[in-house]
């Protein structure tokens, strides 16, 4: 596994995971996880969205797991599933 540029994981920080396609279908540990957790968020919250930072900050994720998760939200963004918004403000506008 190649190692990430600092630049992107910085990016990534940053960015919100808003929930797409509410399905589990074919999906691994660590993609279920995040689906859960975007699941419930919605449920308790009323936001398809989260902040990336914050799942890692529930998940406790450190090192190896970090980028396991990382390469996680990849492949559920290119199944479409979910969809990784970088944005400046602290509540995306256009998420909902």
């Amino acid at each position: 596994m190649a190692r990430r540029p600092k630049a992107e994981t910085q990016k990534m920080f940053g960015a919100a995971a808003v929930l797409i396609r509410n399905t589990t279908w074919k999906c691994g540990r660590i993609e279920r996880l995040v689906i859960e957790y975007l699941q419930s968020h919605l449920r308790r919250n009323g936001q398809r969205w989260s902040r990336i930072k914050d799942m890692i900050q529930h998940f406790r994720l450190e090192g190896k797991q970090k980028s396991e998760f990382f390469d996680a939200l990849k492949r559920l963004e290119r199944r479409r599933i979910i969809r990784i918004e970088v944005s400046e403000s602290d509540s995306p506008s256009n998420l909902l």
